[in-house]
């Protein structure tokens, strides 16, 4: 009988020879061993794509394939130890069981105590110490939690529209939620310390005087189509798409304008170079979220300006499809899958997540019980009557807790034009005296109390109350009808005829004489909440002789109104995604020009200065009393009134396992679905 040597035993010899090479990659030390396993990982992608495109070679080729995938899972899970006669290739002489995360308080010590024979330590400038980054781990492992099961699909109800989940060009608290689960950047704040980690980047160096950062990528990242993630993809990310001023990205360009250049030094190294030392140098380069130059280089600005779904990374979920012609667009829901592809030490355990928008809060409400979401934050009502419900707390469990993350809600003042300069209108609260007022009309315990049920502290500043950069020396301004009237009059509104309505008692470059006080205010359709809302505020107007004429719209409709200014009062929240926010992208005054965030153009010379000044200050404690001195003057100017600060509360399914409240919010990349056979107590 003729033996025959087939494709299936070609393909089996391939395989021999690639374990043979991982034995032969770890006697050569493991600072070789990553380059190495790229290139096993490539030749492997290859037979991977003979086999499935080879035809029906036999019933044979199945298993090849099965073991083709099973190298692939293995080369995935590095770093690789190969042991010879007990002893690991490293020479540590130990077997670990899996890479375990150096704890926070251990970082600094195991990066020093590293030397350049256990790592590649050749990208790095000399003398300069290196901050060795730990392994990437979960920080709660779904695996490990009773009732552990992988697949199904986790819905999440959003209150609003989202207009847009482009990154850099979306800049609302729904498309970042969906972002952080698709983007990563080359470091991120742990979820239990919000100490920066690496992601990412697996090391860098970082200037003693704040002029320059070097980084070092983990060679073994990639984006969810299997393209390396490189030090031109961060580059790129940067100059030809943050700072390239045809693309509408000024939010991000505000706050990374101390950076001067980025150096691509090989495919895995970079040095940004900055332009300034500010404190925020670091945490601010690093925390950028690095894009596929590949994909996004594609396009024009135009297209991307024009676009609402160009969503691609190298997280842990994706888009079923980056077909630029078929994006996704506003009104339907946003569905991410899992990237099976992820490079990381853990996949994701849910087969997907969705975005569901019900902006009605009694509707959502209803959509929640009845099983069309999974987690929904309900209104501060909701919360208080439910609470407690034990009908409810079966089926359902109720997080309450402060985060980073923790809203800021405010009624802004159009300090400018309305439209913007050099054709737009004034409104009355270009005089701080009348934004003081205005604060002063307003009994905002009573709006907490009234509207909110309770739920939340009133708001003196842009920080929290428990933030070191919160004044501790300043109170809010109290609820005081009577100045209120006296600072209106003293800006030259009063009732002149007798009608019970303000006019202008002057003719100057804002009003002509006799124009009555009449304002618009800008609210989204928030059910409940917006009609006690626009109640109290036209009440309270009215008691003063001021026609407050509420303009109730979508969501999606404010990211073009806050950009063109076309307001003359609006309410919403900012949510912090740093634990020290720096302020210029808010409240500089450089921030009015090209679309920036300080919408309600507030220019304020001294302000400004110490925006300035405080990102320079490198000592913590120094630039806390800068940022005391920032928030004295906001106080006094009062271009927000500042109403509550809001703790985050969730109403989330008992079926969904693993749910942390850490200090950054949640990681929903970290639920799963509950076996049917077990249950998990909520936190």
């Amino acid at each position: 009988m003729q033996n025959r040597f087939g494709f299936k035993d070609g393909l089996m010899l391939v395989l021999l020879i690639i374990v043979g090479l991982l034995v032969i990659v770890g006697m050569f030390g493991n600072d070789r061993v990553l380059d190495q396993v790229q290139k096993i990982e490539g030749k492997v992608a290859e037979l991977e794509k003979a086999v499935a495109t080879s035809g029906d070679a036999g019933k044979g080729l199945q298993s090849v394939q099965g073991e083709l995938n099973a190298i692939r899972d293995a080369i995935n899970a590095r770093p690789i130890n190969v042991f010879v006669n007990g002893v690991a290739a490293d020479g540590s002489g130990s077997m670990p069981v899996m890479p375990q995360a150096v704890p926070p308080n251990e970082t600094t010590s195991r990066s020093t105590s590293s030397s350049s024979n256990e790592r590649d330590d050749s990208w790095a400038r000399p003398g300069v110490p290196i901050d060795w980054q730990p392994p990437m781990t979960a920080s709660s492992d779904p695996r490990e939690v009773p009732g552990f099961a992988e697949n199904g699909e986790f819905t999440e109800i959003f209150g609003a529209q989202l207009p847009r989940i482009t990154p850099y060009l979306s800049g609302d608290v729904y498309s970042r939620r969906i972002l952080d689960q698709v983007l990563e950047s080359l470091a991120s704040y742990n979820a239990d310390t919000l100490k920066l980690e690496g992601v990412l980047a697996d090391a860098w160096q970082f200037d003693p005087d704040g002029m320059w950062l070097r980084v070092h990528l983990r060679p073994d990242a990639r984006f969810s189509d299997g393209v390396p993630v490189t030090a031109e993809d961060v580059r790129w990310t940067i100059q030809d798409f943050i700072f390239n001023e045809r693309i509408e990205a000024e939010r991000s360009r505000s706050i990374l304008d101390m950076i001067e250049d980025v150096e691509v030094l090989d495919d895995h190294a970079l040095e940004i170079t900055f332009n300034k030392a500010l404190f925020s140098n670091l945490s601010g380069a690093l925390s950028v979220a690095v894009l596929p130059k590949h994909y996004y280089s594609k396009f024009e600005e135009s297209f991307i300006n024009q676009s609402t779904g160009l969503l691609m990374g190298s997280g842990w979920f994706k888009l079923e499809s980056n077909d630029p012609d078929n994006q996704w667009s506003p009104g339907s829901d946003v569905v991410i899958v899992r990237n099976d592809r992820y490079w990381g030490p853990n996949k994701a355990a849910l087969e997907s997540l969705r975005y569901k928008v019900i902006s009605e809060p009694v509707a959502a409400l209803v959509g929640f019980q009845n099983g069309d979401g999974d987690m929904l934050s309900p209104s501060s009502s909701q919360y208080a009557e439910l609470r407690s419900n034990s009908d409810f707390l079966t089926d359902n469990a109720i997080y309450k807790w402060v985060n980073m993350r923790s809203g800021n809600g405010f009624i802004g003042w159009q300090c400018g034009q309305r439209g913007g300069p050099p054709d737009g209108t004034w409104t009355p609260f270009h005089d701080k005296r009348v934004r003081k007022a205005m604060t002063m009309a307003l009994d905002r315990e009573q709006m907490i109390r009234d509207i909110y049920a309770g739920v939340g502290v009133v708001s003196t500043g842009p920080s929290s109350p428990s933030s070191p950069a919160s004044n501790p020396g300043i109170d809010p301004w109290p609820y005081d009808l009577d100045q209120s009237r006296l600072l209106l009059k003293e800006s030259g509104w009063e009732d002149l005829d007798g009608d019970g309505i303000l006019e202008y008692q002057k003719d100057d470059e804002y009003f002509s004489k006799g124009t009555p006080f009449k304002f618009e205010f800008t609210i989204t359709n928030s059910g409940e909440i917006s009609e006690r809302i626009i109640s109290y505020l036209v009440s309270q107007c009215e008691g003063l002789g001021i026609i407050c004429e509420p303009r109730v719209v979508d969501w999606s409709f404010y990211s073009d109104m806050l950009k063109s200014r076309d307001f003359d009062a609006m309410i919403m929240g900012w949510s912090a995604s740093a634990p020290e926010s720096d302020p210029r992208q808010i409240w500089h005054r450089d921030s009015i020009q090209n679309q920036g965030d300080n919408f309600i153009q507030w220019d304020n010379q001294a302000a400004s200065d110490l925006i300035d000044e405080g990102r320079m200050t490198m000592d913590a404690e120094s630039r806390m009393m800068i940022w005391h001195d920032f928030h004295s003057i906001l106080h006094d100017e009062q271009p927000y009134t500042f109403v509550r600060v809001a703790p985050w509360i969730r109403f989330i399914n008992r079926d969904i396992g693993n749910v942390q409240t850490y200090p950054v919010g949640l990681m929903p990349h970290e639920f799963f679905r509950v076996s049917a056979d077990e249950a998990t107590p909520a936190n």
